[in-house]
């Protein structure tokens, strides 16, 4: 079985340019292809997860992986799928939030022997010469298509800056580039960047008349269309500083019984006979499904230490079975005893603020250990405490526990 087909059956590939001759490229030879991350943040999220699992199924059977970060892209900023020009960051950031990229992806690619490379974008891009690239390139671009294309319209109705306009020519740039530089015949990447990499496809076979590829993978959504990954606290994060693993752990264990298969499929290296098995049981069963899923992606982000943690203090919290060491934990000072229990958990970030306590007190979303806290101004006391610790639950699943230091 070739990747293609590996891709195919777990349900990554979405468009290709030329799908007759990627499948006997990627059946008969080893490619170097490139998929492009811009370093708008210091971590990678979940939205990344899927361009990785892509990449390492294509690094598996021999093809040679780009992890191109954008440094130079980022200073633009991508229009796709956004209705709000991107804030401008310093190159400084950039090139920090660069750094943090390369150590997350290195759980998923392996960079010995030259088995994939790790490449910036602002090491060609920042060095342009603006009429050179005018001549050079955007004679091979109309105005009229690319203002056809997905990822603008959206910002047409809103404004589309000059700026951001440009970043097609650049990304399309990178593929020549890449071309040139290491024979990259191949970009992948999310739906939503089928516009541009429609276009690099297209630069480097009217520039170079040469053959180039490109394809799209589905993006990470649930059954009901909506994005993946979002939580109370916003992105899921594959920082443990930005999204813990036990809470990295629990939205997959939390996800919708319609979504599990697709996602085992999608995140997990488990054989598709076993996806498929896992993902047909009903009812309760489907709960076994879900957390085989949890242990499985936060093993690949985090590790199988941190895993069998979250693992344990889900099963504590939810099963009634072992201890709560690892669950949720903040510690406080013995001051706050006395002080309105709401404040002290809108201080640590155990809720989101004062008002989001209230509306949990009135809707009796909120309890200690089992009992159900009534009154928003009620205040910590020394009796709640049980050796010195009590556990706080928001709503049905979330748990988190108060230990005085």
């Amino acid at each position: 079985m070739s990747v293609y087909d590996i891709l195919l059956e777990r349900g990554f590939i979405q468009q290709l340019t030329h799908e007759a001759e990627i499948k006997e490229l990627l059946e008969k030879e080893k490619i170097t292809f490139y998929i492009g991350f811009d370093p708008t943040a210091d971590s990678l999220h979940v939205g990344h997860f899927l361009g990785l699992m892509a990449m390492s199924h294509m690094q598996q059977a021999g093809h040679r992986p780009i992890c191109l970060i954008g440094g130079g892209t980022a200073m633009v900023g991508d229009p796709s799928g956004k209705s709000d020009m991107r804030k401008m960051m310093t190159f400084e950031q950039i090139a920090a939030n660069g750094e943090c990229f390369k150590k997350q992806m290195q759980r998923f690619i392996d960079f010995d022997n030259d088995k994939a490379i790790m490449a910036n974008n602002a090491d060609w891009l920042m060095e342009l010469n603006y009429v050179q690239v005018l001549r050079e390139v955007g004679i091979h671009f109309s105005v009229n298509r690319m203002l056809t294309a997905e990822c603008f319209k959206q910002r047409l109705e809103k404004g589309l800056s000059f700026l951001e306009f440009n970043y097609m020519l650049m990304q399309a740039y990178d593929f020549l580039e890449l071309n040139k530089r290491y024979n990259c015949v191949m970009q992948l990447g999310g739906d939503d960047q089928w516009s541009n990499i429609l276009a690099g496809v297209d630069l480097i076979r009217r520039k170079e008349s040469k053959p180039a590829f490109g394809l799209t993978f589905t993006l990470l959504t649930t059954s009901d269309g909506r994005k993946m990954g979002k939580t109370e606290k916003g992105a899921l994060w594959l920082d443990a500083e930005k999204t813990s693993p036990y809470d990295f752990y629990q939205y997959w264990r939390n996800i919708d019984d319609a979504d599990v298969e697709k996602c085992l499929a999608l995140l997990t290296f488990l054989p598709m006979d076993e996806v498929r098995r896992l993902g047909s049981l009903k009812d309760k069963e489907i709960n076994d499904a879900k957390k085989v899923l949890a242990f499985e992606v936060t093993k690949m982000i985090h590790g199988s230490q941190e895993a069998e943690k979250a693992q344990q203090a889900a099963e504590a919290l939810f099963g009634g079975a072992g201890a709560l060491d690892n669950a949720p934990t903040t510690f406080i000072c013995q001051d706050k005893i006395g002080a309105k229990l709401v404040d002290v958990l809108a201080e640590n970030g155990i809720i989101a603020s004062k008002s989001e306590g209230r509306r949990l007190v009135a809707q009796g979303g909120l309890y200690i250990g089992d009992t159900k806290v009534t009154d928003f101004e009620m205040s910590l006391t020394a009796e709640l405490f049980f050796d010195n610790s009590i556990l706080i639950r928001k709503g049905k699943k979330t748990y988190h526990r108060l230990i005085i230091k």
